[in-house]
This record gives structure tokens, C-alpha cells and sequence, in this order.
């Protein structure tokens, strides 16, 4: 009988009070703070002519630095050389002669620390014909 009601009242000591000042206060989400928050932007340029990815990085990075941002790069990552050997004769007779053919492809990448709705106004310059753009965000 003692022992029944010892672990009753420890029971109710250790019970946590309903008070509404008591609880955790979660924080509000809202629109403002979502666009307001920095994202981690990394941008991908590829492009067969080296002119033409070179003007459109120099571009974004001015963009970029006129609204006063975080920039890294251009990062040159290495040219991916795409060979083709073909034999030139079509019906495999006469001298083993070949023509040897190949593709270039550039690179850069861009870094930027930026809200994401600074990124559009960045990223709506004018892009030369052949250069592809990726532009991938992530939270900081």
C-alpha cells in the first residue's frame, strides 16, 4: 500500500505543468524572410567556343558585382577532348590512311552568395548561341 502511493506522488511530481507560457514557441515561416535568405548559387557554363563562354562569364560576374555579391570563379575545370579517328577509305582497300577528328568542350563554374530572386535579374542577360547555363541553388 505505501509502496503505491510513494510511486504516485513521483509520479506527479515529475509530470510537466500545463502552462500555455510553459511551451516552445515555434517559429513563423513567411514569404519575406524566404526570398530575403541567402542561397548558395553555383552556375555551370559549357560551350564549345572559348569566346563566347569567356564573354558570358565576364558578363554574370559584372552583373554580379554591381549588386554588390559574393563572387567566386570563373573555375576553369579542365577541356574535355572528344576524339574520333575514322579510317578514310570506304571499302578498306589502299593505304591505312585516317582522318582524325575532334570536339572541344569548355567549362567554367561561378559561385554566388545571393538571394534567389537577385539570381533572375543576374541570369536574364543576353547568352551567346552555344553556351548551355546550369544554375543549381542550394540553402546555405
Amino acid at each position: 500500500f505505501w509502496l503505491k502511493a510513494i510511486s504516485h506522488a513521483r509520479l506527479r511530481a515529475t509530470a510537466p505543468a500545463k502552462c500555455p507560457t510553459a511551451m516552445a514557441t515555434k517559429p513563423i515561416k513567411s514569404l519575406e524572410s524566404e526570398e530575403q535568405r541567402l542561397h548558395r548559387i553555383r552556375i555551370t557554363l559549357t560551350s564549345r567556343n572559348v569566346k563566347s563562354l569567356e564573354k558570358v562569364c565576364a558578363d554574370l560576374i559584372a552583373g554580379a558585382r554591381e549588386k554588390e555579391l559574393q563572387v567566386a570563379g570563373p573555375v576553369r575545370l579542365p577541356t574535355r577532348i572528344l576524339r574520333l579517328v575514322v579510317r578514310k577509305s570506304p571499302n578498306g582497300e589502299g593505304t591505312n590512311t585516317y582522318d582524325r577528328w575532334e570536339m572541344r568542350i569548355h567549362k567554367r563554374l561561378i559561385d554566388l552568395h545571393s538571394p534567389s530572386d537577385v539570381v533572375k535579374q543576374i541570369t536574364s542577360i543576353s547568352i551567346e548561341p552555344g553556351v548551355e547555363v546550369e544554375v543549381t541553388i542550394a540553402d546555405v
